[in-house]
């Protein structure tokens, strides 16, 4: 058999000289360069051992578990949440009786920033973007009728986390659940809010000392719930490359493993409840190698330098949602077939759970039909396609290999940088984050611009879009949000919720866990935005500085 080189400079230059190769950027989205052809000479060095393993094995990176999607699919989780706790409550069931498999919470930009739905800042914007959520009586209303111990939680919530989750658990220990039999997951992320979403409240420290509080706390009460989901996606969607995604979560992963260490916790009963969430764009493989390099890295991280023994605590557990930066408004139909390719990427990557965007997302908050083909576009390739019958199916690809192996050397790189700034808190004061960030998306949006890369209907093939209808908005969402906290207040026991309150004041200035605070103010009915005043008082309220 000849070389490769030889079949470059024979075979390969006589195709070119009579079909030019394309004018396109044969590189990945993270500019990696793609080679015509992949053969064994790619991986010379290449050990299976210790670069594959076996599925369910050191490093993982062919899935976390031995029989994947042979035993269990990966759970179809959509995000769902708008107007009031009765409508999203609505949606959800919706779904399961589609065949969702779990639920995925959005909150309104009031609730993610700590402000209840009468606050002056939550003008406008109540149950626009998501579901308000002000105290445990829309919590109540939020979960009416859904079984809390047979489907699996998540929460899009980072800075009022603790709160949140909160009220989610006294829910359920009202309604008779019981804690160490609920399942699913609070985001709690929130140093990816100051590197990309900004979606923050308090400075940097006393943000990451919460999320450490979770971390504690957690394990002992809530043993099935996942208290973190180190999140990618925001990163990816804010302009960044895949490389760029993926070394800037996993920073964060370790950043926080090496703060719950700093306060004496045990590796192996924490780091079994952390788990990951990566966006699925579109450069194919790229994406695919992604999560195969994170659950590899990260089995190296956490048995080889932080000394974990516990299996579980190797195992990187993630999340996937397809690329809502790429869907488009223009020709938004043609984003079902964008969706399709990022899931199956997903789920060719190993992904533990799956989110598929509507194509109407680029307009408004997704209809009940564009959910519902998000929804079966997951369904197709899990039962049609075949693609679940095998775990890890690309493995031994010359090229995916080859990519899998370059993002993880590209991606220990950028850690020797953070760590060189001192770490990701302090790498966040410097603006290293935004910097890069930046630039990636300056240079993604040049290329587009000057049509080296081309998005179909955006600046290619370019046609009218038919009408698509829209999810109506119910403007009478705030005032009877306002009205029901009204009546919280009036009703609830004075004495209880000040003494609450009082309770987290006192643990947050002695820097005690604040969990047992925060469910004792769920249990009291304290509103979202008295507790994160309490604690706004305490640390005070973070301002971005300004570089020039």
């Amino acid at each position: 058999m000849k070389s490769k080189r030889d079949w470059l400079e024979t075979s390969y230059r006589a195709a070119t000289a009579r079909f030019p190769e394309r004018s396109y950027p044969f590189r990945t989205l993270s500019n990696i360069e793609v080679a015509p052809v992949y053969t064994h000479e790619d991986l010379q060095d290449f050990d299976p051992a210790e670069k594959l393993g076996y599925p369910g094995e050191f490093p993982y990176t062919r899935g976390v578990q031995a029989s994947m999607y042979r035993g269990k699919l990966w759970t179809m989780r959509q995000f769902a949440g708008f107007g009031s706790a009765e409508q999203t409550n609505a949606r959800f069931k919706k779904l399961l009786e589609a065949g969702q498999t779990g639920l995925s919470t959005a909150f309104d930009l009031p609730t993610l920033m700590g402000y209840d739905a009468d606050h002056p800042m939550a003008k406008g914007e109540v149950g626009k973007m998501g579901v308000a959520v002000s105290s445990l009586a829309d919590m109540e209303r939020l979960f009416d009728g859904i079984d809390l111990e047979r489907v699996t939680t998540s929460m899009t919530i980072n800075s009022p986390a603790n709160a949140i989750w909160a009220m989610y658990l006294a829910n359920a220990e009202k309604r008779g659940f019981k804690l160490h039999k609920l399942g699913g997951t609070i985001q709690n992320d929130i140093l990816k809010e100051f590197i990309a979403q900004k979606e923050y409240i308090f400075p940097p420290a006393p943000s990451v000392k919460l999320v450490i509080d979770t971390f504690e706390w957690g394990p002992k009460h809530v043993p099935k719930w996942n208290v973190i989901s180190v999140s990618g996606y925001h990163i990816r969607e804010a302009g960044s490359t895949a490389v760029q995604e993926l070394a800037f979560t996993l920073a964060d992963g370790i950043h926080y493993v090496r703060k719950a260490l700093e306060r004496g916790l045990d590796i192996d009963e924490f780091a079994p409840r952390i788990s990951f969430f990566f966006n699925v764009h579109n450069d194919f493989f790229e994406e695919i190698a992604k999560f195969r390099a994170a659950r590899r890295i990260w089995a190296k991280q956490m048995r080889d330098v932080y000394g974990a023994k516990n299996p579980k605590s190797w195992m990187l557990r993630t999340h996937a949602q397809t690329a809502g930066v790429s869907l488009t408004a223009q020709q938004p139909l043609v984003n079902i077939a964008r969706v399709a390719i990022q899931a199956l990427a997903g789920v060719l990557g190993g992904t533990n759970s799956l989110h598929t965007d509507a194509y109407d997302e680029a307009l408004a908050l997704p209809t009940e039909e564009a959910a519902t083909i998000a929804l079966r576009t997951q369904q197709v390739i899990a039962y049609e396609t075949g693609v679940a019958n095998t775990v890890d199916p690309l493995a031994g690809s010359y090229y995916l290999e080859s990519l899998t192996d370059e993002m993880e050397r590209q991606c220990l790189e950028i850690f020797e940088q953070i760590d060189a700034l001192g770490g990701v808190e302090r790498a966040i004061d410097a603006g290293y984050f935004a910097a890069e960030i930046g630039e990636a998306s300056y240079q993604q949006q040049r290329e587009f611009d000057s049509k080296e890369r081309l998005t179909v209907g955006v600046n290619a093939f370019v046609s009218e879009s038919p009408e698509t209808p829209l999810l109506p908005f119910d403007p009478e969402v705030e005032r009877v949000q306002q009205e029901r906290l009204e009546r919280v207040r009036r009703e609830r026991n004075p004495q209880a919720a000040e003494s609450a309150l009082e309770a987290l004041r006192d643990a947050a200035k002695a820097g005690r866990n604040t969990m047992p605070a925060f469910m004792a103010c769920a249990h009291a009915y304290c509103t979202l935005g008295e507790q994160m005043d309490v604690l706004r008082e305490v640390y005070g309220v973070y301002e971005e500085p300004v570089m020039v």
